[in-house]
């Protein structure tokens, strides 16, 4: 798909997503065939006011491009001022989140409340556009407050209208939770009354469900989030489905014993050993929960607090589970966990995880 000077070379990308997407994550999608990656959300404010934990936010390497960054803004002064900040980083798209819903965000008007301010987010596309001059922009944008108030066709019409070079739908609705299906119909809708590219977003966790929704809606690409958290596999399996019609299938426990090792040491190389092992922790549990014993790596991983006593705990753990040391785990219940809450060890271990 090409936008502007801007060719991707999947139709798999991997959606900004706060305290997942730092560089070694990145760095992991891309080794597997993501087309496109994006920093954690930032705040155009705190790019202004050279906020330390902002501008740590959305650094990035040459060597990651293609990378979009995600501003996170209400005023268009603001936006205009981060993008001047912004170009001689040489980001090759940049976003507004019109997407965000949790009440952190909403209660200051941001991400979905601009959902119900349509002439608000016709001025920040246009502010947008004005001053990144050629580089591309987007909004992500979800389908509307709630089911009574769908605004998604007037919304993106705007965003095309002002000048954004391609939109990426969320397909829910501002209250809607994880548990809610997305209704990929507005996806489609979207993509028939659009010439920009239009991005489906929403519960996709395997290669089926990308290809189902590319071909049920006719959309340009996917965006993924929660479906590649300990699975990075899915990208390599969507590419070679698209490229081939062949799924290779997800890898076996020593492929994701490398994988989850290799991540562990890019967050030990970014974080360093003393804050990184609290990093790299969900990391791991969430490549180790498509296998047996995963409760028990729950409760092993939050015992050792070094990168050196994690691999060893790790390297042991998937030798039980090559060794069937496990019980049989319940996949379909792990599963509607993950699903509906991604840090689904909350309630297990609650004492050992109120950081996260």
């Amino acid at each position: 798909m090409k936008v502007g000077k801007l060719n991707l070379s999947s139709k798999a990308l991997v959606a900004p997503m706060a305290e997942v997407t730092d560089a070694p994550f990145r760095q992991i999608c891309r080794e597997f065939g993501a087309g496109l990656t994006f920093t954690q959300m930032v705040s155009a404010k705190g790019i202004v006011v050279n906020s330390f934990d902002s501008l740590k936010a959305l650094a990035f390497s040459r060597s990651e491009k293609p990378i979009g960054v995600q501003l996170l803004a209400n005023n268009p002064d603001y936006i205009q001022k981060a993008i001047q900040e912004l170009k001689p980083l040489k980001p090759d798209l940049i976003d507004l989140n019109c997407g965000c819903s949790v009440a952190a965000v909403t209660r200051h008007e941001l991400g979905a409340s601009i959902l119900d301010n349509p002439v608000l987010l016709g001025t920040l596309v246009k502010a947008m556009k004005d001053s990144a001059e050629e580089i591309p922009i987007s909004v992500k944008i979800r389908l509307g407050k709630d089911k009574n108030n769908l605004s998604i066709l007037k919304n993106t019409e705007i965003i095309e209208k002002n000048g954004a070079s391609l939109v990426f739908i969320h397909a829910r609705t501002r209250s809607d939770s994880y548990a809610v299906n997305p209704d990929w119909q507005w996806i489609k809708k979207v993509k028939e009354n659009l010439s920009i590219p239009v991005i489906g977003n929403g519960s996709l966790f395997e290669p089926s469900d990308c290809i189902n929704l590319l071909n049920e809606t006719g959309c340009d690409a996917v965006l993924l989030a929660r479906g590649i958290l300990g699975n990075p596999f899915v990208f390599r399996r969507l590419n070679s489905i698209i490229d081939t019609g062949r799924d290779p299938g997800f890898p076996d426990v020593d492929e994701v014993k490398k994988t989850a090792l290799h991540h562990m040491n890019l967050i030990r190389r970014d974080s360093g050993d003393i804050n990184g092992p609290k990093k790299a922790r969900k990391h791991l549990i969430w490549y180790f929960r498509f296998f047996n014993g995963v409760y028990e790596f729950i409760k092993g991983i939050f015992s050792v607090d070094s990168f050196p006593l994690m691999e060893e705990f790790i390297n042991e753990h998937v030798e039980k589970i090559k060794n069937n040391s496990y019980p049989e785990a319940n996949f379909e219940n792990i599963k509607k966990s993950f699903n509906e809450r991604v840090l689904f060890w909350i309630n297990e271990n609650k004492q050992e995880t109120d950081n996260y």
